[in-house]
């Protein structure tokens, strides 16, 4: 599994069930290489604008994502899971993307409130 990759993976929900579903692989974590994923969904209306990023069949990576719909990739639905957690790999999204998200993110992260 590479960051960009998106993958299944066994998720811990707020129910405290664990459910597979899909997670972009936002980095691989030291020291254990944990990784740092965020949740992929189909409920477009959970978008958070400014944050969120909305990918859709129109998109030059959709294809190479895997994904059969247009989906949200969610920057605040974020999980730290060990590799064993991770089902397999079903696509990846482009270079171009995978660092704006993590630019979106680091720039929350480092922003006062």
């Amino acid at each position: 599994m590479r960051e960009g990759d998106v993958v299944i993976a066994a998720v811990p929900q707020l129910d405290a069930q664990v459910k597979k579903r899909p997670v972009l692989i936002l980095r691989e974590m030291p020291p254990y290489q944990d990784l740092l994923v965020c949740g992929i969904t189909t409920r477009l209306q959970q978008r958070v604008p400014d944050f969120d990023e909305l990918i859709s069949p129109y998109d030059a990576d959709f294809r190479s994502s895997g994904l059969v719909s247009k989906s949200l990739i969610r920057l605040g639905y974020l999980a730290l899971l060990p590799s064993r957690a991770i089902a397999g790999a079903i696509g990846s999204i482009s270079a171009e993307r995978h660092r704006r998200l993590l630019n979106v993110l680091g720039r929350y992260l480092m922003s006062s409130s």
